[in-house]
């Protein structure tokens, strides 16, 4: 376990109206396999999703390419 905090960004494609998210991927190389976290940028209090980097990249392309059926 590592004691290194999240450092969260939004896309430079948020227009900023507030229903965006927030990752924070930075801490990827300290955990095992590594990990995204994904969280609510109107709740940074609140709760965070971890996702293995393997299965955010493969959602990241999905919606890039306008995949509709994304699977992890």
């Amino acid at each position: 376990m590592t004691t290194e905090s999240p450092r969260w960004f939004k896309s430079s494609y948020s227009n900023n109206g507030g229903q965006c998210v927030e990752i924070a991927a930075g801490l990827a190389a300290a955990r095992p396999r590594g990990t995204v976290l994904v969280r609510d940028s109107k709740n940074k209090n609140g709760s965070a999703l971890a996702f293995p980097t393997d299965a955010w990249t493969r959602f990241v392309a999905a919606v890039k390419d306008g995949d509709g059926g994304v699977t992890a």
